[in-house]
């Protein structure tokens, strides 16, 4: 069982993951190579002078990889939780557990609304429904969580990485038993 699994690897989902795998959790990516910012040319990104959208998505997951979230491309047809102790999750290639599932699946509300997960109406411009989330992240399913756009944050990538770097904390912070903190410091030279 992984302790936690992210659907979608665009900013939010490989910021998520890699919060989560740093930390030390078993981290499950179940991506569909189906974001949004693979057509997206940044100049707004903090940190990034400019970069192609598809650049930026490899090198959110190589970060994640790097502290050993596993990356697997598949699709994702459903998540259900298993009397209140994990969520599966189903996919094209069979299923997977977890203790905690976040959804990050961009303008994407199909598999909230496949899986039962109460949606509302957007608030960006082209982002009709969304997942109605409380202010930690957490969905209508225990153990579901969302981040990014699909969680109703603005497109820009800046944003959705934060909003899956918060929600990743919120998880975090409830495996943990307290509140989860993570900073690194210089290392002297």
């Amino acid at each position: 069982m992984y302790d936690v699994i992210i659907v979608g690897a665009g900013p939010a989902g490989a910021s998520a993951a890699l919060f989560t795998a740093k930390a030390g959790k078993k981290t499950l990516v179940l991506d569909s190579d189906q974001s949004m910012t693979k057509a997206a040319w940044v100049e707004n990104h903090y940190g990034v002078p400019e970069v192609e959208g598809p650049e930026l998505l490899q090198t959110g997951k190589e970060q994640a990889q790097k502290f050993g979230a596993e990356m697997v491309k598949t699709q994702v047809n459903n998540v259900k939780n298993e009397k209140d102790q994990s969520v599966i999750v189903e996919t094209d290639d069979g299923s997977y557990e977890a203790k905690h599932v976040i959804i990050t699946t961009g303008g994407n509300t199909k598999l909230a609304e496949t899986s039962g997960i109460k949606t509302t109406e957007g608030k960006e411009p082209r982002i009709k429904t969304i997942i109605d989330t409380d202010d930690a992240g957490k969905t209508s399913i225990q153990g579901v969580w969302a981040a990014g756009t699909v969680a109703g944050v603005s497109v820009h990538t800046i944003i959705t990485a934060g909003d899956g770097a918060k929600v990743a904390i919120n998880v975090l912070t409830e495996l943990n038993g307290e509140r989860y903190v993570d900073h690194d410091v210089l290392k002297s030279k």
